[in-house]
């Protein structure tokens, strides 16, 4: 879950840069950032309960 942020959160986001690259040529790097934030957000909130309550996840 933790590399799986990463593809998707600055400075690195390759994900997004792949996601940019077959993109429209009016969509900006910008638009697609702002895109992805709630994805991000219930990630981090999935890390968060993993990283809480591992015994659910069979940790």
């Amino acid at each position: 879950m933790n590399l799986q942020t990463s593809f998707l959160t600055p400075p690195f986001g390759f994900s997004l840069f792949y996601l940019k690259g077959v993109a429209p040529n009016g969509v900006t790097t910008r638009d697609i950032y702002r895109g992805v934030m709630p994805f991000i957000a219930i990630q981090i909130a999935v890390l968060a309960s993993i990283l809480m309550f591992p015994e659910f996840y069979g940790m």
